[in-house]
């Protein structure tokens, strides 16, 4: 459904219909030029029986607040209504060439990336996590893909990779992480490297300084660069473990991403707002941290005073060797 609605700060807005994964009521997603919401497709008031809305960023400089249980706001006026397509997952990813999902581990807010080539159904999936192994591998029966690659951005330290599980399911399926880690893995990547999935590939981009192996994975055809803990949305990955180094991190952000155009989407490891996607035009402006001064990033960085994670004791290990328990 796309609509036109006009709101009383003058602004126009577009929406379309979606419909809540758990079978309740419509909503109606308002995209507008400052904010998002989700509105239910009748006309009620909040009901104070249900707690807030879940908020997901998916356009640039745009909130969208979607109700998982459709009683958010009173409806305003609507019109134009035409039929939307509903192909994809991801509501900033329309395009009929790929398979695209943004799947999310709940324990340590880690985000799971599968991409494929629609047409001919080669996959890979950025960051696994072990303990979502069997409901990524499902999704991956279910849609027919041929996985090839399980592909890490870092060692990580709040949760075991996926990776040993998925290539015990799945022998084609290849381990990948950044050759500097030493981590163990079936292809050592380093900058520049392709990685490569039907017709598409994506490009490896050394960002150390939240650790020393970290890579980022640029997507130039779709626009997209994924950025593991490197950059997050509004943030950055910690520099006070793992040969981290914040004035490392820093060069890294502002010479392999922010470098960039501006539009293209960033998608991070992490979120713990309930945010899906950035822009690298948002973060250059908005990133609290990063948009300062050398200097300043490195004082931020070295006073947070952050609890270490708490599975750093059993996921370091377990994901130098691939996160396969029976060899640490």
């Amino acid at each position: 459904m796309r609509l036109t609605v006009t709101r009383s700060c003058r602004s126009t807005w577009s929406a379309r219909k979606l419909f809540d994964p758990s079978g309740y009521s419509s909503l109606v997603i308002l995209h507008g030029s400052r904010h998002n919401k989700a509105f239910s497709s009748k006309d009620v008031k909040p009901n104070p029986v249900f707690e807030g809305y879940r908020r997901i960023h998916c356009l640039a400089n745009i909130d969208v607040y979607a109700h998982q249980y459709g009683t958010t706001f009173r409806n305003p006026a609507v019109t134009k209504c035409a039929q939307p397509s509903r192909r994809n997952f991801h509501p900033n990813v329309s395009d009929d060439s790929i398979i695209f999902r943004q799947l999310l581990d709940y324990k340590s807010y880690t985000y799971t990336y599968l991409l494929a080539d629609a047409a001919t159904r080669e996959a890979i999936l950025i960051d696994p996590v072990i303990d979502t192994v069997e409901r990524d591998y499902r999704v991956v029966q279910e849609l027919g893909l041929n996985l090839i690659a399980a592909v890490n951005t870092h060692v990580h330290a709040d949760h075991i990779t996926g990776s040993g599980e998925m290539k015990k399911r799945l022998p084609v399926c290849k381990s990948m992480i950044a050759a500097v880690s030493q981590a163990r893995a079936d292809v050592k990547l380093k900058e520049k490297d392709l990685i490569k999935f039907g017709q598409f590939e994506l490009e490896v981009r050394s960002t150390p300084g939240h650790t020393n192996g970290c890579l980022s994975y640029v997507w130039h055809d779709k626009h997209m660069v994924f950025t593991g803990d490197a950059l997050l949305i509004r943030g950055c990955g910690r520099t006070d473990f793992q040969e981290g180094s914040p004035d490392l991190l820093y060069d890294s952000v502002h010479q392999k991403i922010f470098s960039l155009p501006h539009h293209f989407q960033v998608f991070p490891a992490h979120d713990y707002t309930g945010q899906t996607m950035s822009t690298v035009g948002e973060e250059v402006k908005f990133n609290p941290r990063l948009r300062r001064s050398k200097s300043d990033f490195v004082k931020i960085m070295k006073n947070l005073q952050l609890p270490y994670p708490k599975q750093i004791d059993k996921a370091l290990p377990a994901n130098m060797v691939c996160g396969i328990f029976d060899e640490v």
